[in-house]
């Protein structure tokens, strides 16, 4: 463990074990997993993680499921759960950025990606794996910006989708499909896939991450948010390919 992350968690250790249950979007993983198990080993208070794609979180929410935190890849889904009263609007803060990019099995050619990229051509037959475009952020994202460049009717028969991103990039790592859009992050985490190109960052919305309590969050589950936003949590998420945002 760090030691000033270890001295930033003693002073909210707390003697007693506490739980705190977060639902986080699944690009998440390799850093949460990280923050999450240092700040265990430091406070004895217990991290667990549920992930998944953003929009089936928040629906698991909205129908009771016991969560503490949501950490989400887009607003959309922290929004419908705040119209519906079920965080505390006053916790909630906009956390992380992201890149949306182009992934290929390790060592595939870059390429540019803008309106002349032939993605039909560079899929040879195969798939483009992506989260579900209607839903999930990642493939929401990924949709606008093949839109915004014009590529989307050309490709649309060749998408296959998954549930979250991160499902989406183990099919390219798998080699279930040649080429797959997720985030940056993802690529970091996956040795097995390499970067083919960045999407221009006016093609989509800007990818931002809000976290927030929900309506009956613990005070322990305060604390663990507020240390995402803490110079040590955000230097493991800038290690893993995610931009903290001020």
């Amino acid at each position: 463990m760090r030691p000033i992350l270890a001295a930033a968690f003693v002073l909210m250790a707390q003697p007693a074990m506490a739980d705190v249950t977060v639902f986080a979007a699944a690009s998440l993983k390799t850093a949460l997993d990280e923050i999450a198990a240092d700040y265990a080993e430091a406070t004895g208070n217990r991290v667990v993680v549920s992930y998944g794609g953003s929009s089936a979180l928040a629906r698991q929410i909205a129908e009771g499921a016991p969560a503490d935190i949501f950490l989400s890849a887009s607003k959309q889904w922290m929004d419908d759960l705040e119209g519906k009263g079920l965080i505390r609007p006053d916790s909630r803060r906009d956390l992380l950025g992201n890149t949306l990019i182009l992934v290929g099995a390790a060592g595939a050619a870059p390429a540019t990606v803008d309106a002349s990229l032939d993605l039909v051509g560079l899929l040879a037959g195969g798939k483009l794996s992506m989260a579900l475009v209607d839903s999930v952020p990642a493939g929401q994202y990924g949709k606008e910006a093949l839109e915004s460049l014009g590529l989307w009717a050309a490709i649309q028969p060749s998408v296959v989708q998954t549930e979250n991103v991160r499902a989406a990039l183990d099919l390219v790592a798998l080699g279930e499909a040649p080429l797959g859009i997720v985030y940056a992050s993802d690529a970091i985490a996956e040795p097995k896939v390499s970067v083919v190109g960045s999407f221009p960052a006016d093609s989509h919305q800007p990818i931002v991450y809000p976290g927030a309590l929900t309506a009956t969050a613990s005070e322990e589950a305060g604390a663990f948010l507020e240390l995402l936003s803490e110079a040590e949590a955000t230097a493991v998420f800038a290690a893993n390919g995610f931009v903290p945002l001020p």
